[in-house]
């Protein structure tokens, strides 16, 4: 089963963010099919994506998500900035973390420390901190959404409350992915 591990946002940050991906798309002349907006239902703050994992590993994964959950305080993270990824031609457009972001980044940073104690793959990349908006497929329409992301750079979406880490179980379909709840913590 592929897995992993985020903070959930509430339905006014899902409409937030389809505000702005209504904004974005109104900016920039993109044919249908060039993008794949995230539907906002699907969107999450992932903190360890495990990918492919025996079901067996689950209980240890339940078991440590658990730990360092009681570890953390909640916190409010808000949601800002519009940027992307791939450089010049837009490859992902995301949201970022404003205020908020260092207790994201310690909880993050000690979820992957205490997964890879457990032989689970650690991160090879910083972490991000962002809510995917689309997946860009032409990389004509990424120069445009690279270019449309100065124009929301000081965008401020809303606020989320980070109160608990969440495990999802992701299956890939051709109609998008389906996420399965298996478990959540709640921070202290």
């Amino acid at each position: 089963m592929r897995v992993f591990i985020a903070i959930d946002i509430d339905d006014k940050m899902r409409a937030a963010i389809a505000d702005v991906q209504k904004q974005l798309n109104a900016k920039v002349d993109i044919k249908k099919g060039d993008v794949k907006w995230v539907e906002p239902e699907n969107i999450h703050l992932t903190l360890k994506f495990l990918g492919e994992l025996d079901e067996a590993k689950l209980p240890e994964v339940r078991e440590i998500t658990k730990q360092v959950a009681a570890a953390h305080q909640k916190f409010t993270l808000d949601i800002e900035t519009v940027g992307s990824f791939g450089g010049r031609s837009a490859k992902v457009v995301w949201v970022g973390a404003g205020k908020g972001a260092d207790e994201l980044l310690a909880l993050q940073k000690d979820l992957d420390e205490q997964l890879t104690l457990a032989d689970f793959p650690s991160e090879d990349r910083e972490f991000s901190a962002h809510l995917t908006l689309c997946r860009v497929k032409n990389f004509k329409a990424g120069f445009k959404l690279a270019d449309a992301c100065v124009f929301f750079k000081d965008y401020k979406l809303s606020s989320i409350s980070a109160d608990a880490l969440y495990i999802y179980q992701s299956q890939l379909t051709p109609a998008g992915p389906i996420y399965t709840l298996l478990a959540s913590f709640g921070l202290a």
